[in-house]
């Protein structure tokens, strides 16, 4: 993520953020993430915010890598969950077969749709051999900001699945929901399960 105004809001509000209660829904999507990954192994939160899913990954038995672009953002998570975080964006992910899975949860989605498929591609890269990719979006069309001044790239299943699979991404499953956003603003939820080929 490298949208200024973007990591402006989060920098302002890591500390309003962190204290979120992400919900039951993220809570089960991340164990069972947590579940196809083999004990003991690497995972990647990418974009990893206040850092509730990657210290939930490490007091799995994972080893954990995460990264955050927003230095406060990385501050906060480090606070709270005693977690080593990086500050790093998604264009500075150069690992090659380095992850049994990755977790972008309402992350990649600041990202412009131009760079998505270059991003996909790099995770597609970093993952191992049979690695799972679990991302959560918003569905829509086109690239708008919310009521507080962020960036968001909207997707509808049919064109993700597809931007997934020239990455090298196997769909392995698919969830829609409604949400609310942290603006207050109601929307419609894409979540997927997707991997590396082994």
């Amino acid at each position: 993520m490298t949208d200024a105004r973007t990591l402006a809001v989060y920098a302002a509000r890591a500390e309003a953020y962190s204290a979120i209660h992400h919900g039951q829904v993220a809570q089960d999507r991340l164990a069972a993430f947590i579940a196809r990954l083999p004990k003991g192994g690497a995972a990647l939160d990418l974009g990893c915010g206040p850092g509730w899913a990657a210290a939930e990954m490490a007091a799995a038995g994972l080893r954990v890598t995460a990264l955050d672009a927003c230095p406060e953002m990385a501050a906060a998570a480090r606070a709270r969950y005693g977690i080593k975080v990086e500050v790093a964006g998604f264009a500075d992910l150069a690992a090659e077969a380095a992850f049994d899975g990755i977790w972008a949860h309402f992350s990649l989605l600041h990202a412009p749709r131009a760079a998505l498929p270059a991003h996909l591609a790099a995770i597609a890269r970093a993952l191992r051999p049979g690695g799972v990719f679990a991302v959560a979006m918003k569905q829509g069309q086109g690239e708008a900001r919310d009521r507080i001044g962020r960036l968001y790239t909207y997707v509808t299943p049919a064109e993700f699945r597809r931007v997934l699979e020239q990455a090298g991404l196997t769909v392995e499953a698919e969830e829609t929901e409604p949400g609310t956003g942290f603006d207050g603003s109601p929307f419609d939820c894409l979540y997927l399960l997707a991997r590396r080929a082994a």
